[in-house]
Order: structure tokens, then C-alpha cells, then sequence
């Protein structure tokens, strides 16, 4: 799903609300939790998951192109930990399927 998807979805589901508002929400709950991450913050959603970020050690990598080393400095990358409610409607066994009827071709 896409940012224009979950807006759209959103606006559909929530007809009182105007699309414009819908957008504003959207884009300001990412750019908190954008801005909570720059800052080092955790941000954690109950039932959905937390964000956080982690710091990648400086390495010597490898130039796919030429083959030189190369020095990778030190960054930290965002990384999202799913919680226990979203982990679990995830993989949550899915309904029995029919079976299906052999035919006989002969």
C-alpha cells in the first residue's frame, strides 16, 4: 500500500473527515515519527509495533564495479520491530479450503 493508497483508504473509510484533512494527518503523524527517529527517540505503537534506530559499526566494503576497497563510515538505519498483536494477525492460520472434486477424464 502506498501513501496515496492509505490516504485514499482512509478518506473512505472515514467520510465526515475531507481528504485534505485526511493528507495533513497522515503527513504529520510520518514527519513526527521521522523527526522522533532523527533525534534518536524510540516510537512505539501499541499492538502495531516500535521504531527505533541502530548504529551500523564502520566497515571496509568492496567497489562491485572496480573490486576496490572501499571505507563505509559509521550511520545509523532505521529498523521496526513488529509488535505481538501485528505478528499475530499476520500469521494467523488461514480458513480451511475447500477440496477441490477429482474429475475422471476417462
Amino acid at each position: 500500500m502506498t501513501k496515496s493508497e492509505l490516504i485514499a483508504h482512509l478518506s473512505g473509510a472515514n467520510p465526515h473527515l475531507r481528504l485534505q484533512d485526511v493528507e495533513l494527518i497522515v503527513a504529520t503523524i510520518f514527519t513526527e515519527i521521522t523527526a522522533a527517529l532523527a533525534r534518536g527517540d524510540r516510537v512505539e505503537l501499541r499492538g502495531f509495533g516500535a521504531f527505533s534506530t541502530k548504529t551500523r559499526d564502520p566497515r571496509t566494503g568492496r567497489n562491485p564495479r572496480t573490486g576496490e576497497a572501499v571505507d563505509v563510515t559509521a550511520k545509523s538505519v532505521p529498523y521496526f520491530k513488529p509488535g505481538k498483536e501485528l505478528r499475530e494477525r499476520i500469521n494467523k492460520p488461514a480458513a480451511p479450503r475447500p477440496a477441490l472434486r477429482a474429475t475422471n477424464a476417462a
